[in-house]
């Protein structure tokens, strides 16, 4: 067994802000139409992408097209908000959970994301959720869409279980909604309008180069919202990083492995980079919204994999271990 001091992940991050090449490739796309009676097949496509590409799209994903629908219209709505509104529902050291605005400042870049967030962690909501006056139906909704989420992301677990050889519920059972201790998010982003940029703000990224902490992202996307890009994990350590477009396809659900999980399954499941660049000429510079849930084991979860390859730890710490490396802060 050995422990990564510094961490590995956080070397991978670590010197790629800059803009390397831009490749094509072809990002899987899997149908998770009639789970029960195919598992075994999904589970072949979901292994063979996550050990290779480490990113994939889903279709067929049974979340629904309204609710993904009302869940990007609440979201808009609470970011039209004025700021002295959203200042009410701060996120807090600690908490992963709240509003923030140009907080995150990646290694890789140096320089503040320029967008602006707001955390859905269930057990830390207390007085974070706007009013009905503010923004009518917003909870209902969020609740509604964490939900659905949480129970893709566990089908998608289960497989990656399957070959892994842990019990059918292994990764549900370390995601438990119902425990205090749960520590999954779902993310509402909002990228800043480029309309009356200054040309120097182009040099900056939207989200700089990062991998995720967790053990599974599941990003929801808009039509005409462009920018995110991927570098596969086996390209990572290339000096000139070759990135590829993901294409924001309407109610696809685009998925990538995270470090949680890369560790988790020993390193057979590989986490990637990834970014939100800037607009290119000739594309809209209006706002971009998406929205991310983070699976990632419940805090008291021990994390070890099959073959022991790490020292094991719990998910809270890992999580902690990973904020405090990144950015100098807890959650």
């Amino acid at each position: 067994m050995s422990e990564d001091i510094p961490l590995v992940e956080l070397q991978k991050e670590q010197g790629f802000g800059g803009y390397g090449v831009e490749i094509n490739r072809e990002i899987p796309l899997i149908d998770m139409s009639a789970f029960a009676s195919r598992k075994p097949e999904i589970t072949e496509s979901l292994w063979a992408a996550a050990t290779d590409i480490g990113f994939f799209q889903l279709t067929n994903h049974g979340i629904p097209t309204d609710l993904i629908d009302e869940a990007f219209h609440a979201s808009a709505d609470f970011f039209a908000l004025p700021s002295e509104t959203k200042e009410q529902y701060p996120l807090k050291p600690g908490t992963n959970a709240g509003w923030e605005y140009k907080s995150q400042i990646r290694p890789s870049t140096g320089t503040a994301d320029q967008k602006e967030s707001y955390q859905i962690t269930l057990p830390r909501m207390s007085k974070l959720w706007p009013s009905g006056q503010e923004t009518p139906g917003f909870k209902a909704t969020m609740l509604a869409f964490e939900r659905h989420n949480w129970a893709l992301a566990m089908k998608v677990l289960s497989c990656f279980a399957d070959r892994l050889e842990f019990a059918p519920d292994f990764f549900t059972d370390g995601h438990d909604p119902m425990s205090p201790e749960y520590q999954s998010t779902l993310r509402l982003i909002h990228y800043l309008a480029m309309e009356d940029a200054k040309p120097e703000d182009f040099s900056f990224w939207r989200a700089g180069a990062h991998t995720d902490f967790d053990c599974l992202t599941l990003l929801h996307q808009r039509a005409g919202q462009g920018g995110l890009q991927l570098c596969p994990g086996k390209d990572a350590s290339s000096n000139d990083l070759a990135w590829t477009d993901v294409p924001p396809i309407e109610g696809v659900v685009t998925c990538n492995i995270g470090d949680m999980l890369m560790r988790w399954s020993d390193d057979r499941l590989l986490s990637n980079l990834h970014r939100v660049r800037m607009p290119k000429s000739g594309e809209p510079l209006g706002a971009r919204y998406s929205i991310a849930f983070f699976a990632q084991a419940n805090k008291d979860i021990i994390l070890q994999g099959p073959d022991r390859k790490y020292d094991a730890m719990t998910a809270h710490d890992y999580i902690q271990m990973r904020l405090g490396a990144n950015f100098g802060t807890k959650r």
